[in-house]
């Protein structure tokens, strides 16, 4: 039973929140915006200062995604998307591009289990001619919240309690009780979908909406999607504790073993299209990462195919300096004004020239094939000649490498930016419990039972307050899935 007060404290003893410098912070809830719909702002201190102390919160250990496993690849155009992106490894079927995929859990760390209920780190580098592009997604197509300001608050929930150096059901079901946008992953989580069997049986998605960008600067806003040849296999709860306790190394000894006997495992890669002014008419936010796109909607059109088909030869040298950014893109592909990807765009750069050193990216698993032409001199662990004795400033009059002028490539044209630069709030709505329920009814009686129990074994164990505030959310969305939890935290001793 978690040690905490039966409670909320009341709101005036809680003071003034402020950044480190001691400046008051009038909204911690919202990112700064450029309108609605968006990107974030530079000038957003309270954001950047925010993330950059979080990413500095664990030495060396990554803060998530910690454990993990890796292994070397390729990906192969199976179908012509040539029309809708002048990225050169899309650009003819059968055209292969060698790559590095890292699986991994979120919140444990690396001495933890991999048969954890958590989310899946689903990430792949694309060595490109043009330089690699990072696809860093889940092993769902949504997350828990939809701004960045919030995920060092999410994260620090879900490691351990600052006071008994333990997991904490209170800190994790009092967030989500007060942040309802994360129901829809709650819901995921604790379903059978929550401990996926080993790496090689999961999905992967990109989660964010990215564009595809043709050479003239037009776009298309796209999704991606990993669906993996193996079949989805899921572990029940009672089957992974038992491996948590004997094998707790189960995916990363699964994923090897299968490369090593010739078992390599496969995904094919789909995307969903829309043109811009469909997706600023679709019935929900696309560039809100805890809704989906249904397919129904925006049908899966295939693109290639991702193979792992040998293992690393070093693991500190491959999975564990292994850096993925979503910054890192090449010309054809581009960000959205989705406000969580905004700030990982920043966030994983920056915490990767903490965890490895500004240079990070001369590191051979992270290398690009294509080479690096720039002025970025000096730095701890420079191994690459440091520019030899060419010039490090741009212009210069001595040959040095320049622009090219071809920004369509890489920023398309025709994104409009309008509205006051403010704090631009998301209403809770009907929205986000809509795709919740649809969810959970498609589920078996027999799922939403195991989901109900699973749900009640942890949130029993929390104060009686933060469980009438969690309820109310399961009713939202479903009055079966509601009744259900409640049913089931009633056999578990709450006395609610």
């Amino acid at each position: 039973m978690s040690q905490h007060p039966s409670d909320a404290p009341a709101a005036t003893s809680r003071g003034v929140l402020t950044t480190a410098n001691g400046n008051p912070v009038e909204n911690n809830q919202t990112s700064m915006t450029a309108g609605d719909l968006g990107p974030v702002v530079l000038q957003d201190f309270h954001l950047l200062d925010k993330l950059a102390h979080f990413d500095r919160e664990r030495i060396p250990e990554r803060v998530v995604h910690a454990k993990g496993a890796g292994a070397h690849g390729y990906f192969e155009v199976t179908k012509d998307i040539s029309h809708l992106t002048c990225a050169k490894f899309l650009s003819k079927v059968g055209k292969r591009t060698p790559i590095f995929t890292r699986f991994s859990t979120v919140g444990g760390e690396l001495g933890s289990a991999d048969t954890a209920r958590d989310p899946r780190g689903f990430s792949v580098k694309f060595y490109t001619e043009e330089g690699n592009w990072d696809m860093v997604g889940n092993n769902t197509p949504i997350f828990f919240i939809r701004d960045p300001i919030k995920f060092p608050d999410f994260i620090h929930t879900q490691k351990r309690h600052p006071q008994t150096h333990l997991p904490d059901a209170t800190m994790m079901w009092d967030f989500w009780s007060l942040v309802p946008e994360s129901l829809h992953q709650v819901t995921i989580l604790m379903s059978d979908r929550g401990i996926p069997d080993g790496y090689r049986h999961m999905h992967g998605f990109s989660s964010h909406s990215l564009k595809l960008v043709k050479g003239d600067g037009s776009f298309h806003y796209v999704k991606w999607h990993f669906l993996t040849e193996q079949g989805i296999k899921n572990i029940l709860p009672e089957d992974a504790a038992r491996l948590a306790g004997t094998d707790p190394n189960y995916a990363t000894r699964d994923l090897f073993n299968a490369i090593e006997r010739g078992d390599h495992p496969a995904w094919k890669v789909y995307i969903q299209v829309l043109e811009p002014e469909q997706a600023l008419k679709y019935r929900f936010n696309p560039f809100d990462v805890t809704k989906v796109i249904s397919k129904k909607d925006f049908p899966l059109q295939e693109v290639g195919r991702m193979v792992l088909n040998r293992n690393p030869e070093n693991y500190f040298a491959e999975v564990e300096q292994a850096a993925f950014c979503p910054s890192h893109m090449v010309p054809g592909i581009a960000p959205s004004p989705d406000r969580m990807l905004q700030g990982r765009l920043f966030s994983y750069s920056d915490t990767h020239r903490h965890r490895l050193g500004p240079n990070y990216q001369q590191i051979p698993i992270n290398r690009p094939i294509s080479g690096v032409n720039n002025h970025q001199r000096d730095g701890a662990m420079t191994i690459n000649g440091n520019g030899g004795s060419a010039p490090n400033y741009e212009p210069n009059s001595f040959g040095g490498p320049a622009q090219n002028n071809l920004a369509a490539q890489s920023h398309a044209k025709n994104f409009t930016v309008q509205g006051e630069v403010a704090r631009h709030t998301y209403e809770v709505t009907n929205d986000d419990f809509v795709q919740v329920g649809h969810l959970y009814n498609l589920f078996t009686a027999e799922q939403k039972d195991r989901l109900a129990k699973v749900i009640a074994s942890s949130l029993s164990q929390v104060p009686d307050f933060i469980q009438k505030r969690q309820l109310k959310h399961f009713y939202r969305a479903d009055e079966d899935y509601g009744h259900r939890v409640e049913s089931a935290l009633k056999a578990a001793g709450s006395k609610i």
